[in-house]
């Protein structure tokens, strides 16, 4: 008698299995199970017709073993080839009607689990799009996206398929027992004999299983890691040579994944013969029984036939559940995780009465603004400056001063810790988040764009935006010449890592972005930091179109690029320490002029 085990599948051969980083000794938790059965709640009737199509499968289980009895000891026995023929029909009927039901059943099934799945990870990334800068900052991007793919997942196949499977597997240990002492009480009890011992192999081999469940994921895990860190390193790894230590290096890790998985597949291989053996037993046990009540007259050829077919089905259901354990288990680990991120109340979100910021002017005002990220480390401190409508206000000093976190206020990525941030008059935790970040424009320091074309990466703000506008706000932006030199203009695909574009065309496209978003507000954090000399150029000249007539905060490293802002604030240690125009700040001889002699002074050629 041969079973269907697939050593894959019982250690996670599914992708989603791999990525766990350790899957606790939890097996049942009620409050987890309670939670996750909810997103079943709006499929009940599907759920409903999965049970019965199970239930007429289980019952077609039974049938056709009973048929071909009957067969053997009512027709063949007789020598009735016309029942015979009815009788054949009859079981290929069943065995048909148990394919569709089986078809149905899987489609129902998927149909359901497909949903689950969509409803799940949506509702993940949304809350994703929810929580703030500081919890990213403490989640690896890969723990953020094995949660929404791999426990996900896992979870999806627990609740489509995992419990259905389960009550068909108990319904069919159950059914077949009771069929089989209806038939012969003696026989059966002889033949089920053997599950206590295939029960107790289960038991030590699902022990040993786990733990080695457990590692070959860590080892998976960890060269998956490796692998990723040395492809993106590969330039760095080739520029000193170190190829072959690097290679070396993967390889030991290399070594340690398969000496696990061979691990893994040595107790399979050993788990597997012992199932076939007390399977072969049972078997033995009712063709000798059976055999000698057979040739005494006491039992009928048909009945030991149909025993061997019932013992074939009975023991696939018990290597089955054997094999749920781990998927629930699994589910268990995987749904904490996922329903601890959903349980997260956003640290920034909208006030309960919050309303809808109207159109601004561009009025800023930081009143005694204090902010730190833990209590005892203070980030800013009394923080107090106003910005009229129209004015352009530069941030300078050291790095590490603070000047970033207060445009992370400004945008309430973070909220203040003390003090009050007012745009127009309005303090910005009474609005909406959404109606104070459509009035702000950031063009970043580390220039992003999606995948998609150049067109989409421009309209990005505003969706709606025709053709004629994009192209538009590319030309304010410097950018519309390269553009149009690319293959394929602005319908050229942006690669992934944007590595078809140059750090300074991606700017100017991020420029074009804000042109065409069309804010009030804009906050530029160095936005010409990385750039060549002739690309710092043409970002100057369109920042300048584009800050005239708007309130702007820029944040400079190099401070050429602030020399004319109306006022410049120089931020030490998270206190604002000196302010003023480029020139008052360069007569008072203080932090600025420090500053600026150590980058323009020093940079000039010694005389010969």
């Amino acid at each position: 008698m041969s079973f269907s085990f697939n050593p894959s599948t019982f250690w996670g051969g599914h992708a989603h299995f791999r990525h766990y980083r350790e899957v606790t000794g939890k097996v049942f938790d009620w409050r987890i199970t309670r939670r996750l059965l909810q997103y079943l709640a709006p499929y009940k009737l599907k759920m409903a017709e999965g049970v019965l199509l199970m239930l007429v499968s289980s019952g077609l289980a039974l049938l056709a073993p009973y048929l071909i009895k009957r067969m053997i000891d009512n027709y063949i026995a007789s020598k009735d080839v016309v029942g015979l023929g009815w009788m054949a029909l009859l079981i290929l009927g069943a065995y048909g009607l148990d394919f569709v039901v089986a078809w149905r059943r899987r489609l129902v099934l998927n149909t359901v689990g497909n949903n689950v799945l969509r409803t799940m990870r949506g509702q993940l990334f949304r809350k994703y799009q929810e929580l703030t800068p500081s919890y990213f900052d403490q989640h690896s991007v890969g723990s953020l996206i094995s949660r929404l793919l791999s426990d996900v997942g896992i979870i999806n196949e627990l609740l489509s398929f995992g419990i259905i499977t389960m009550m068909s597997d108990f319904v069919l240990l159950l059914s077949i027992g009771t069929v089989m002492f209806l038939l012969n009480a003696k026989l059966a009890a002889l033949t089920l004999a053997v599950l206590p011992p295939m029960a107790l192999a289960t038991a030590l081999f699902g022990a040993r299983a786990r733990e080695a469940y457990r590692r070959t994921r860590e080892k998976v895990s960890a060269l998956t890691g490796r692998l990723a860190e040395d492809i993106n390193a590969m330039r760095i790894i080739q520029a000193f040579a170190e190829e072959e230590r690097t290679s070396r290096e993967f390889d030991q890790v290399n070594r340690e994944n398969r000496d696990a998985n061979v691990h893994a597949v040595a107790l399979a291989s050993t788990f597997t013969p012992v199932m076939e053996i007390l399977s072969t037993l049972a078997t033995c046990i009712i063709l000798w029984f059976g055999g000698r009540a057979v040739i005494s007259g006491e039992l009928t050829l048909g009945l030991i036939v149909a025993f061997l077919s019932y013992t074939a089905r009975l023991f696939q259901p018990v290597l089955d559940l054997s094999m749920l354990f781990n998927t629930w288990q699994a589910a268990m680990a995987g749904g904490e995780r996922v329903l601890e991120v959903l349980s997260i109340e956003p640290e920034i979100k909208d006030a309960p009465n919050a309303i809808e910021l109207p159109s601004v002017k561009g009025h800023i005002v930081f009143d005694h603004v204090y902010f730190h990220y833990t209590p005892d480390t203070p980030v800013l401190e009394d923080i107090n400056f106003e910005i009229a409508p129209g004015e352009t206000v530069a941030l300078v000093g050291p790095t590490g001063a603070g000047k970033s976190t207060i445009a992370k206020l400004l945008t309430r990525f973070y909220e203040v810790s003390e003090g009050a941030i007012y745009v127009d008059g309005i303090d910005i935790r009474q609005v909406t988040l959404a109606s104070l970040r459509r009035q702000l424009g950031v063009v970043p320091q580390e220039p992003f764009l999606f995948q998609g074309t150049i067109a989409y990466n421009i309209a990005f703000g505003r969706p709606d935006a025709s053709m004629e506008e994009i192209i538009q706000a590319a030309k304010a932006a410097n950018a519309h010449d390269f553009i149009m030199r690319l293959p394929d203009g602005y319908d050229t695909e942006v690669l992934e890592g944007s590595t078809n574009l140059s750090l300074g065309q991606r700017q100017l496209i991020c420029l074009a972005r804000v042109i065409l978003a069309a804010p009030r507000i804009l906050i530029l954090d160095e936005a010409t930091s990385s750039v060549d000399l002739r690309t710092e150029g043409l970002i100057q000249d369109a920042l300048e179109q584009l800050m005239a007539g708007r309130t702007s905060l820029v944040i400079a490293h190099r401070l050429a690029t602030v020399q004319r802002a109306s006022r410049i604030l120089v931020i030490d240690h998270g206190r604002i320490v000196e302010q003023g125009s480029h020139e008052e700040l360069l007569a008072r001889n203080g932090l600025y002029a420090h500053l600026y002699r150590a980058q323009f002074l020093t940079a000039e050629p010694t005389p010969a």
